[in-house]
């Protein structure tokens, strides 16, 4: 993506102040506006610039959302949504200004129905938060996306993680919403059964949606036992091709993986760097199995013998937690872990998606792009469902660099969709993978604009994002 490809949205100056003036009346304190606080409300973790709203709410409940859409709506301004601020495409910029509604003290635990396994969380709860307040029920929530982002911001993006292979994303674990629509009227897309065949999926329509159609305020979410037992390990390959191809026979084999991670080789340098540990510097797979006992053993067993079918190995695992946090904790750092290959620099983090009988061409071509472009690009991947990451490290102020990077990931994004897969597996369109959109889905665009237009037909919806060319 080019800085270019920015999605321009006309300011309404008269609109804004007078939103201004209405919100800081209305909430006080909780309404601010000073240069600071607007910064912190715009940043993002690429060099997409940030782009500050004029002004912060921080809401309290859905009718402090309420109020503030039906305020913004009135006068044509944009709303745009922030959890916790850790999302990558550029989600909580604000390119025609307008206000950012701040989630985050929306952060209570409403319920959670221990027999019928989910729970309703208002939309700045935390994963975390929410893991800690199960603890003492047996039960937990596992879409890890590795930041401690809020599960509204989780479904907004459609997120997913390091345990997606076995219990999928964000998609598959929200059983309700309830948001705040462009209007300003208040939609609960669904009950609490499991499943319904009762007129349109409401809620698959707002997962993923980014805030482009509405602010969502509650999520209900699926839940499961802490399992019994856990094992797990890391297991080094002769190239990234052996390691991928050990993954395929994994899954085909019926082996209940939790979560099957691969590291290439220079991004295990990064991890013995940062976290000070001896591990090959070779690909890796980061593995852990959930079951019982005996069940676990089983499986750390059955893929220690996959892995030397392909050269891999030996396979050290454990089922000690102080030593699974450690292995964990060292793949949770990989951002900060690559940042140790090139001190002093930024960094853009991407990522795609491909059938996983495509993953290993994928990745080995694009570690041979990598090094043709004279890039430092650690890979990291959740390659049990093909979704892998690349980190690019470079120089903000070289824009012989940007312009390297920029072509780089316009062709991962391409290559990815030409191997029948996405550009975005889980970070979301945002503003940085929009002129990508088009190349994947073709005339479905047109079909989630249209959808777009008649929701929020003045455009007030986190403007600027998803759409190519949207309204506003």
């Amino acid at each position: 993506m080019a800085l270019a490809d920015l999605q321009t949205v006309v300011r309404n100056d008269v609109g804004i102040a007078a939103v201004l003036g209405i919100l800081k009346q209305r909430f006080g304190d909780r309404f601010q506006t000073g240069h600071a606080i607007r910064e912190q409300h715009a940043h993002t973790t690429t060099y997409i610039p940030s782009q500050l709203p004029d002004g912060v709410a921080f809401a309290q409940s859905t009718a402090d959302v309420q109020a503030i859409v039906q305020v913004c709506g009135e006068h044509r301004v944009p709303v745009i949504p922030f959890g916790t601020g850790t999302s990558l495409e550029g989600h909580v910029n604000a390119p025609g200004g307008g206000i950012s509604i701040d989630m985050m003290q929306m952060d209570k635990v409403l319920a959670v129905h221990a027999e019928d396994l989910d729970c309703t969380v208002e939309a700045g709860v935390t994963r975390e938060a929410l893991n800690t307040h199960l603890r003492d029920t047996g039960l937990f929530f596992p879409i890890d996306p590795g930041a401690n982002a809020s599960l509204g911001g989780m479904t907004s993006t459609r997120a997913s993680g390091t345990n997606a292979v076995r219990y999928g994303t964000m998609r598959e674990n929200v059983l309700s919403l309830k948001a705040v629509m462009p209007d300003g009227r208040v939609v609960t897309t669904a009950k609490r059964a499991r499943k319904s065949s009762a007129g349109y999926d409401l809620t698959r329509l707002l997962v993923g949606s980014e805030g482009t159609l509405g602010v969502i305020t509650e999520i209900t979410l699926k839940l499961y036992g802490i399992p019994q037992a856990i094992s797990g390990g890391v297991c080094p390959f002769p190239s990234v091709e052996a390691a991928c191809n050990a993954v395929i026979m994994t899954i085909q084999m019926g082996v209940p993986v939790a979560r099957i991670e691969l590291i290439n080789s220079l991004g295990m340098r990064g991890i013995n760097n940062y976290s000070k540990l001896g591990f090959a510097e070779t690909p890796c797979l980061f593995v852990e199995f959930h079951g019982t006992d005996e069940g676990v053993r089983e499986q750390a067993e059955t893929f220690g013998e996959i892995a030397a079918e392909h050269g891999g190995g030996p396979f050290s695992w454990t089922e000690v937690a102080e030593e699974r946090a450690k292995l964990w904790k060292a793949r949770h750092d990989a951002y900060w872990a690559g940042l140790t290959l090139r001190p002093g620099c930024t960094s853009l983090s991407t990522d795609v998606c491909v059938p996983i009988s495509r993953l290993a061409q994928c990745i080995t071509e694009t570690e041979e792009d990598i090094a043709r472009a004279g890039l430092i690009a650690p890979i990291v991947g959740h390659v049990g469902d093909g979704n892998f990451h690349v980190l690019v490290l470079m120089d903000p102020a070289n824009a012989q660099e940007i312009e390297a990077t920029e072509a780089f990931v316009a062709r991962l994004n391409m290559r990815a969709i030409g191997m029948e897969g996405t550009c975005t597996g889980e970070h979301g369109v945002g503003q940085g993978k929009i002129a990508f959109l088009p190349h994947e889905l073709g005339p479905g665009v047109d079909y989630m604009r249209a959808i777009k237009t008649a929701l929020d037909p003045h455009g007030i919806m986190n403007p600027g994002k998803v759409l190519p060319n949207a309204i506003m």
